[in-house]
């Protein structure tokens, strides 16, 4: 008869797939991803797409991707150049694959933040904050159309509100693309909207005057 403790583990033996970094430094380097209900890695031409948009303006920048998964999004900003990435995951086997795909990629330049990404926010924004570099926001909120999840764009699009122009070079938001969102949030003005499918990717500016 199994002990508990090994069954505990057969019960979390979960399927892996991979991802590549597209480019940079890291170029065809592979990346986990647990296929968990909470973990949607974006699309590739969905990530193309996005960094065909952030081009070389990423390098030496700091990158936030606030609902990390696997790091996906902020490992390729790395491989691309930017300076420092901020990684927020609160599902603990989501966070295991972050921790070994940052080892592999650019740990001394990654920065990671185990628990509810909408109480990590603050403590990751007053370290940006700090940064003579301007930070890209990247938000991936899990789909509300899952259980529990109702208000969490009303939860994200207040973290948004929270953030400095002065601070920010970007607020980026992938998100269901049946959802409007606001042409402005706080301090920022919507300025691309692109559609991929069931998601969209909507780019924000730091609003002028």
């Amino acid at each position: 008869m199994a002990s508990p403790k090994k069954e505990k583990i057969k019960k979390e033996k979960i399927k892996i797939f991979t991802t590549t970094i597209t480019a940079g430094a890291h170029k065809g380097k592979k990346i986990e991803i647990p296929d968990i209900f909470t973990t949607r890695s974006s699309k590739g031409i969905l990530k193309e797409s996005l960094f065909n948009t952030l081009q070389f303006d990423i390098i030496d920048k700091n990158f936030v991707e606030v609902f990390s998964g696997s790091g996906s999004i902020g490992l390729e900003a790395l491989s691309r150049g930017a300076g420092q990435a901020y990684f927020m995951e609160y599902n603990r086997i989501a966070y295991k694959s972050l921790e070994a795909n940052v080892k592999q990629i650019e740990p001394s330049k990654s920065h990671l933040f185990y628990g509810d990404s909408f109480e990590k926010f603050e403590t990751v924004y007053n370290m940006v904050k700090k940064s003579t570099e301007k930070t890209y926001f990247y938000f991936d909120p899990p789909f509300s159309t899952r259980d529990g999840m109702d208000d969490i764009y009303d939860k994200t699009i207040t973290l948004i509100e929270s953030i400095e122009k002065e601070v920010a070079e970007m607020v980026i938001v992938e998100h269901m693309s049946n959802l409007d969102m606001p042409k402005s949030i706080g301090n920022f003005t919507q300025s691309k909207r692109k559609k991929f499918g069931r998601s969209t990717m909507s780019y924000y500016l730091p609003s002028e005057a």
